[in-house]
This record gives structure tokens, C-alpha cells and sequence, in this order.
């Protein structure tokens, strides 16, 4: 099967453990970033199995249309990036197992270095001392704080967990059912979303993007947190109701902001706000970029695609995909 793989930038997937799945095949790697829909065509037309990392690469109808070959995607995540419909059409069978049964440790770790970063404002005093002088200023503890999770899905309640090592109060806002999952495992739910967004010293955001949850956070929500605050967002940017959050850093409320996450990735040069504000860290999405993560990434990632090659392909998106193979 001739597979290729997008936006490997640092020409890691080779050298993992879990690359030897599929290196029996005939396997292309490209170590850019293309979104051209001529260029990808021109690369990707005899192509039957695509690897995507995430979402760096958008795959859409007009780039679809344009590959005949191509069988299978699979990748390891959500996929607002994918024209669903139009690969089902075009007999293109997308799997994902979306991190089934594992959270990312690497983002919850990733999570919470920015909390500590932010809060004790680390980056700031490094360039203070590189600029000559000495302390920033003086900046705040966690202990005996109130951390919030927005969501309470497997990231987040690893980030509850070192909340509590850390001597933080917790509290949890999410869907209604995850709500009640949380209080039948004993955890400590906001009365109000209100009340969450007004108590809380931290808020991470552990919620996966659909349609739904599109602009799930406010610019009212974020209006009404402390001007001590901080929130985190390791998940996805378009979670925040757009140009909300520079808004609120601007107006003090939260007073600070770490992100990973941003509306279009790579960054287009010049156009990140939040890289020129002084309460905001920013770090370019590497919540899921270590080897250790890439390799269970991949592991899954291989796994379909050799189910696949044996005729019994799992994780399925779209399965009536196989209904429209000419």
C-alpha cells in the first residue's frame, strides 16, 4: 500500500517503535507544511493510505476531488478539518480512534507547566533577568487557590488530580452529563456556570471542539473572572468565542492567559495578537509533542491502517464509505 505521511516537521515518525507497523509498505514522508490544494494534489495522487498529524493539514472537497487512489485516512484525533461527506462520497474511509481510552499526558503535563509558568509569571522574570535587570515583580502561589476544569473528560480529570497535589480547591463545569459524572465521582461541581467563571483563580479548558462547542466561551463568561485570574487553553482556540480573549486581557479580566491553541496553525506571521501582550504565554502547540506521545499517536494511528490492508478496518468514522467504492 503506498502511504503517505503530512507535516512531520522534524522527521521524527521514522525513527519511533511503532513506525515498523507499516515500513514493510511503500511509505512517503513530507517534513513541510503545504496547504496549496495544487501542490498536495500533485504530491498525494497516487496515494491510497494518508497519515495526518492532527489537524496541521486541512483536507477539503477541492483536494478530495482530486485524488482517485486514496482509500483511507487515519489519524488519532477529532477531525474538523476533514470534509467528511465528501470523503464518504468519494469512497474515502476516515479512522480515528480519537484517543480512545488514554488521555494525552503529554498535554496535561504541558497544562499544567503554564499554569505554574503564568502564575508565577516565569517567562517574564527570564527576560528580565536578560534584559539586565532582576525580578519581575511579585507573583502568585497555587496552594489553597481555586483551579477549574471546563470538562471532565480523561485530560481533565488528570488535571483535577494535580490540582489537588498541589493543595488547590477544585471545581468542575462541563455538559450537563459530564456534570453529573463528576458529582458521582465525588467531585466538586460549580452551582452555575456564573458561579464557576467568578470563583475560580485558574480555569483550563478540556473540551473537544464540535459544532457544539464552537465559541462555548464567552465573552461574558470570561468578563466575569477575577482580574487575578488566569485561563488556560490547551485544547482548541476556537472554543473562545473569537477575539474574545485578547479583548478580556486588554479590559483585565481574567488578567492572564496561556495558550497553546490558535484559530490557524502554523501562526500566519503578524497575525497573533496575543504574542505582543505581556499577560498572555504562548507556546505553538506542543501540548501533544513529545516521542513518548507521538508514539502512542502512531501506534493507533498504524494499527488502523494495517486492520485495514487486512480487510478489517476499525475505529470508522464514516463506514458507509465502503458503499460508494466504484
Amino acid at each position: 500500500m503506498k502511504i503517505s505521511i503530512l507535516d512531520d516537521y522534524y522527521d521524527t515518525i521514522r525513527t519511533l517503535p511503532s513506525f515498523a507497523k507499516v515500513a514493510n509498505h511503500d511509505v512517503t514522508i513530507y517534513n513541510d507544511h503545504v496547504q496549496d490544494v495544487d501542490i498536495l494534489a500533485e504530491r498525494l495522487k497516487d496515494t491510497e493510505a494518508l497519515v495526518l498529524i492532527r489537524e496541521r493539514t486541512k483536507i477539503r472537497t477541492p483536494l478530495l476531488e482530486r485524488l482517485p487512489k486514496l482509500k483511507l485516512i487515519s489519524q488519532r484525533s477529532v477531525y474538523p478539518h476533514i470534509d467528511l461527506d465528501t470523503c464518504t462520497n468519494n469512497g474515502v474511509l476516515l479512522c480515528s480512534d480519537q484517543h480512545a481510552g488514554t488521555p494525552s499526558y503529554a498535554t496535561a503535563e504541558l497544562a499544567w507547566g503554564l499554569v505554574i509558568s503564568a502564575m508565577r509569571e516565569i517567562p517574564q522574570h527570564m527576560q528580565s533577568f536578560r534584559d539586565g535587570k532582576w525580578q519581575y515583580g511579585v507573583s502568585q502561589s497555587l496552594r489553597h487557590k481555586t483551579l477549574g476544569v471546563y470538562g471532565y473528560g480523561r485530560i481533565g480529570k488528570e488535571i483535577l488530580r494535580y490540582g489537588e497535589v498541589f493543595g488547590m480547591n477544585t471545581l468542575v463545569w462541563a455538559s450537563e452529563g459530564s456534570r453529573e459524572r463528576a458529582r458521582a465521582d465525588g467531585v466538586d461541581v460549580a452551582g452555575s456556570r456564573e458561579e464557576f467563571f467568578e470563583k475560580c483563580d485558574v480555569i483550563s479548558l478540556h473540551v473537544r471542539l464540535y459544532p457544539a462547542t464552537h465559541g462555548i466561551i464567552t465573552a461574558d463568561d470570561l468578563a466575569r473572572m477575577k482580574p487575578t485570574a488566569l485561563i488556560v487553553n490547551t485544547s482548541r482556540s476556537l472554543l473562545i468565542e473569537p477575539g474574545a480573549l485578547v479583548t478580556a486581557l486588554q479590559n483585565g479580566r481574567p488578567g492572564m492567559a496561556a495558550v497553546d491553541v490558535y484559530d490557524s496553525e502554523p501562526v500566519p506571521e503578524h497575525d497573533a495578537p496575543l504574542l505582543t501582550m505581556e499577560n498572555a504565554i504562548c507556546t505553538p502547540h506542543i501540548g501533544y509533542v513529545t516521542r513518548e506521545e507521538y508514539d502512542l499517536h502512531f501506534h493507533d494511528i498504524f494499527d488502523q491502517i494495517v486492520a485495514y490492508d487486512r480487510g478489517e478496518p476499525i475505529n470508522m468514522i464514516n463506514p458507509q464509505a465502503l458503499e460508494h467504492r466504484n
